[in-house]
């Protein structure tokens, strides 16, 4: 990646980052009804910071100190992300050990160079027609946890940090440590009964942090072909020691409305608008990673690249995006505009916090794939009060994942 938000030539080395990750899986089968997953991670900068770059992407790097007139020496890392078992009797599937995780407010970050993974156990059951039951146990996380021990800027210190890279997603070392404060628990229930409409619900018990709700319904409409509709609706209730730190401390909560249209073959169209709740604390995005800053949301309006907005408390956000298959590649445009005004005095004791910010965000991209090479090149223009002394500023992105 590179940029020009610290000034200068966009491709100087001052503005750019770079990293290069080797993942390697295995899955098979034990017995009858029993299977298993291993997966292994493997990160190296290739000494590109000294030379071509001056950052890193995931903060699962270290730094060593050295003589060099480049900086210090950014680690090798390497770490085992999925580890885990699985058995199915009936309609039921439970899932021990090292894993990656989807659920809407707790999830695998997998935008950047490695996903953040969990240590825990999964339930699934179908036994009711054209319904899933999910429930989960999460006991451990590599991401970085700003939740752990009453969590950052609120009286607390982080279990788990981040290394050297830009992203926010890996603590330091790819390291497993207690998930949030104690750990967490969720379920789920999500139902297509009817086929043209998907609906779960999700509750989260994240212990002495918070108790959380997702609600979401996706419609296809039936009515208009190739018209669908979505809406969201996220609550996040403080508790525990996050409640005790202040008596400003609040609960936050968001929605959100999505319509797309995909009537015209290699077409799709979409819009969608949120808005967050001004008296919020925690930010109504990812609590796996770095929620109190740069933590991806779920959230139907989140930015390409820019996280940590839209679901912010008093945020109120707007996204336009378009997608076509031209044959050669496929062509993407966005564009977000978040407006953040006035929280309440609880957010004042939350580090990074977001008040009277806006940020938008324009992005063009391009994606191929080359039998097992699959590429992604991406401009976005950034222009937000929170960043670059206000200036707007161009990034570069280009990602290249060969599958083997």
């Amino acid at each position: 990646m590179t940029n020009n938000g610290t000034g200068g030539d966009l491709f100087s080395k001052g503005n750019s980052a770079a990293d290069t990750a080797v993942r390697i899986g295995m899955t098979g089968d034990l017995t009858k009804g029993v299977s298993f997953g291993v997966t292994g991670y493997a990160v190296s900068t290739l000494g590109l910071e000294n030379n071509l770059v001056s950052n890193t992407w995931t903060g699962a790097h270290g730094a060593t100190t050295n003589n060099s007139s480049g900086g210090a020496q950014v680690d090798d890392t390497m770490w085992i992300g999925e580890a885990w078992m699985a058995g199915t009797a009936g309609k039921t599937t439970a899932k021990a050990g090292r894993m990656e995780l989807d659920t809407p407010l707790a999830y695998s970050e997998k935008w950047s160079i490695v996903p953040n993974t969990f240590e825990g156990l999964v339930v699934l059951n179908q036994d009711i027609p054209d319904t899933t039951l999910v429930g989960a146990w999460v006991g451990k996380g590599n991401g970085v946890n700003t939740l752990g021990n009453n969590s950052r800027g609120l009286g607390g210190i982080d279990n788990n940090t981040s290394g050297v890279g830009i992203d926010g997603i890996m603590g330091k070392g790819a390291n497993f440590n207690t998930f949030a404060n104690d750990g967490a628990y969720a379920a789920a229930i999500i139902n297509n009964s009817l086929k043209f409409l998907t609906a779960q619900a999700w509750y989260y018990n994240v212990v002495d942090v918070a108790d959380a709700y997702w609600l979401q319904a996706d419609w296809d409409c039936q009515l208009v072909q190739g018209v669908k509709v979505g809406v969201q609706y996220a609550d996040m209730a403080v508790k525990g020691r996050v409640e005790r730190v202040s008596t400003s401390i609040k609960d936050s909560s968001a929605y959100a409305v999505k319509l797309a249209y995909e009537g015209i073959k290699d077409l799709k169209l979409s819009a969608a608008y949120s808005e967050a709740d001004k008296d919020g604390t925690l930010k109504i995005a990812n609590v796996a990673t770095d929620n109190l800053g740069i933590a991806q949301s779920k959230l139907y309006t989140e930015a390409y690249m820019n996280y940590g907005y839209v679901g912010a408390a008093g945020a109120e956000s707007y996204m336009v995006a378009a997608e076509y298959n031209a044959g050669f590649a496929t062509l993407g445009a966005q564009y977000t505009d978040v407006s953040v005004g006035l929280t309440n005095a609880g957010n004042r004791l939350v580090s990074g916090y977001k008040e009277n910010v806006n940020m938008t965000e324009y992005t063009l991209t391009a994606t191929k794939s080359f039998g097992a090479l699959d590429a992604t090149l991406a401009y976005y223009n950034t222009d937000a009060t929170d960043q670059n002394n206000g200036k707007g500023y161009d990034s570069v992105l280009a990602m290249l994942k060969f599958n083997f």
